[in-house]
């Protein structure tokens, strides 16, 4: 069984196609991101301003305990939420697995933002943090193998190229490996490769 974390910004269908994924598979879960932030009782901060790093730290570190356990445990696992390049390694060795696949949704901004606006039952409606974000994502430093720019319209097309593009090994993202005697003589522990 695997986890597949399927990002990108708000507006991206990354909802819509997490659904369908998991729908495909038995045994299956799928681990929304946004119930997360949705733990934070009182003192929450705006996860795209920048006084909310170390709460978004904690939030993702959480998240990827969550699903990595679900995929440990031989549940096919999608995350849908917003893990960009920058906390892709937090998340990852949270999950205490091996590896996992990552895909981002990539439409333009403008698709992006009018899904947000028109999005019914959704508590997120912010068009300047949903311009925020799509800035990060596509400047994100990742290889294209990861990024569906301006994917197909129709969620099933979009789940059907992010099922090839896993059997063909293209998401795959492992994670580092530690070399136990460097890190018993207080090394960074990390071997290239």
């Amino acid at each position: 069984m695997s986890l597949l974390v399927v990002t990108g910004p708000p507006g991206a269908g990354k909802s819509t196609v997490a659904r369908l994924l998991v729908e495909r598979t038995d045994p299956s879960v799928l681990v929304e991101g946004d119930t997360f932030f949705g733990f934070l009782a009182t003192g929450a901060i705006a996860p795209w301003l920048p006084a909310s790093d170390r709460q978004n730290e904690i939030v993702t570190q959480a998240a990827g305990a969550a699903a990595g356990r679900f995929a440990a445990e031989g549940y096919d696992t999608v995350y849908d939420g917003v893990v960009g390049a920058w906390f892709l390694p937090t998340f990852l060795a949270a999950t205490g697995l091996a590896g996992l696949d990552y895909v981002v949704l990539l439409p333009s901004v403008d698709v992006c933002l009018e899904r947000v606006r028109t999005r019914v039952g959704h508590g997120f409606s912010d068009a300047d943090a949903t311009r925020h974000m799509h800035r990060g994502f596509s400047g994100a430093d990742l290889p294209d193998r990861h990024v569906l720019v301006d994917p197909p319209a129709g969620a099933d097309a979009v789940a059907d190229l992010i099922v090839a593009a896993r059997a063909g090994g293209r998401l795959r993202v492992d994670a580092p490996r530690v070399d136990p005697e460097d890190a018993r003589r207080g090394g960074h522990g990390v071997r290239d490769g």
